[in-house]
């Protein structure tokens, strides 16, 4: 039996988040589950999401909400294509038909249909419907995480930030989880440059809850966005043990706190971080969070200069099983540069072969739609860079530069190109592109002042084009 904490099905009623099920076990279950989402840690005295899941499947396995959760949760794991995977394919299959063999909610209905939106990479419609439940029903958490994770996926700034005020209101102190919807809000104002409000809520959120991970999260990426680096330094350190135990999270906070080491030009410091968290971490796991974040980390410090010897080989050992998977632009990207850092030539092939392929007929998949005018354009442009050919790199890459964000994933994430393209305008022969990199640098010196990153990088620049 799980824990008395977790609301049964009276307390989902009085909410008025009634769950179309008599079992109050599958409720709580329910509940742990979402809990362990929003919180980003696999409670292992409950057996973890996992663990969490098949008891939700034993106690009522047509429970709709239940396979609502569990479903809706692998697929924004991104990590398994329904094209590819007929096990998830069809559990997205049986969701929808146990919904239309059962009297249930209009506000259930609308979460199936906003999974399956998703499941065809229809994420606008996914998060319009998100968006929907949450107008009648502002404290439905589960459609409130989905959406923000929808929308980060479609760098749909703005949106990931105004969905979270919206509801605000509405969600009072002794609501069960209501202090991470700081973290959330948080996470959508840094986006969208608010840093100092950003910075505020997430200092409100950790007062509430020193071990939300997002808010943490959401701190990490205002001093990396103002390049204060000293501060995001003693603030990550002086954290570390509130946020280590959100598993699903501590990679990806590792990796910012690697980020200011690399910002520092303290490279080994770097590798530490990535040898002994995130590219551990990344192996065990497989999660696409910390897959994309294990090969960002070594892309920046290649381009910085500094070998990462055999990294590359042991990490495609994780992304080349997604070489076809295509879920979002943004992990391509990533598994991309594996790929091309491990010299994989027929996998990096492969990969842009199978985009280009999907962008010809890309139905509703939101992705696939983009995949024509910037997914493939961003793969050539590191495919050249890669061989040395500068010029067309920077060719391919400058005008996408405001249309990058579309990519999806954070400023900082996205960072990576913003670099990349400056390294190749730097590394040109064209006389043009090496004003355009010195532009370039001009301009991120006055977006994050005293960057010591920005800096080695404008020094390079008038060493290599006096």
């Amino acid at each position: 039996m799980i824990a008395s904490s977790f609301r049964d099905c009276e307390a989902w009623r009085a909410e008025g988040l009634p769950l179309s099920t008599s079992s109050n076990e599958a409720c709580k279950l329910y509940d742990a589950i979402l809990t362990q989402y929003v919180t980003w840690r696999n409670d292992e005295t409950l057996g973890g999401v996992e663990g969490c899941i098949s008891g939700i499947k034993a106690a009522d396995p047509n429970f709709v909400m239940g396979h609502v959760i569990s479903t809706g949760l692998e697929l924004v794991g991104t990590a398994s294509s329904t094209r590819l995977n007929e096990r998830l394919a069809s559990a997205v299959g049986k969701t929808v038909e146990l919904a239309k063999s059962q009297v249930i909610t209009p506000r259930e209905r609308l979460h199936v249909k906003a999974m399956e939106f998703f499941s065809h990479g229809n994420f606008p419609k996914a998060c319009d419907t998100w968006e929907d439940i949450l107008v009648d029903h502002p404290t439905d958490m589960l459609a409130l995480k989905f959406a923000h994770d929808g929308y980060f996926y479609m760098g749909a700034q703005t949106q990931m930030r105004d969905s979270v005020v919206r509801v605000l209101p509405h969600w009072k102190p002794h609501m069960p989880l209501s202090s991470y919807l700081k973290g959330l809000y948080s996470f959508g104002l840094l986006e969208t440059r608010f840093y100092d409000q950003a910075e505020k809520v997430a200092m409100e959120g950790l007062a509430l809850t020193p071990d939300d991970a997002w808010s943490v999260h959401s701190v990490a990426h205002i001093y990396e966005m103002k390049a204060e680096v000293d501060k995001g330094l003693k603030f990550m350190e002086g954290t570390e043990k509130d946020w280590q135990v959100s598993d699903m999270l501590a990679s990806h906070n590792y990796w910012h706190w690697a980020l200011y080491f690399i910002e520092k030009g303290q490279y080994e410091a770097a590798l530490q971080v990535y040898d002994s968290q995130v590219g551990l971490r990344c192996k065990a796991t497989g999660s696409m969070l910390d897959t994309v974040d294990a090969s960002s980390m070594l892309c920046r410090l290649e381009m910085e200069g500094v070998s990462v010897k055999n990294r590359w080989r042991e990490l495609l050992q994780v992304t080349l099983r997604h070489t076809d998977d295509h879920v979002t632009l943004f992990n391509d990207l990533h598994f991309l540069m594996v790929s091309l850092g491990a010299k994989e030539t027929e996998a990096s092939q492969r990969l842009l072969e199978g985009l280009q392929e999907l962008a010809k007929e890309p139905g509703d998949n939101q992705q696939h739609q983009l995949a024509g005018t910037i997914g493939v354009p961003m793969c050539q442009a590191m495919m050249e860079y890669n061989q040395g050919n500068y010029s067309r790199s920077v060719e391919l890459l400058y005008p996408l530069r405001y249309r990058m964000v579309g990519v999806g994933g954070s400023d900082a994430q996205r960072d990576i190109f913003n670099q990349l393209l400056i390294h190749a305008a730097m590394k040109s022969e064209n006389k043009h592109h090496q004003k355009l990199g010195r532009c370039l640098l001009v301009e991120r010196e006055a977006m994050r002042p005293n960057s010591p990153l920005t800096d080695r990088l404008m020094q390079r620049a008038l060493a290599l084009h006096d």
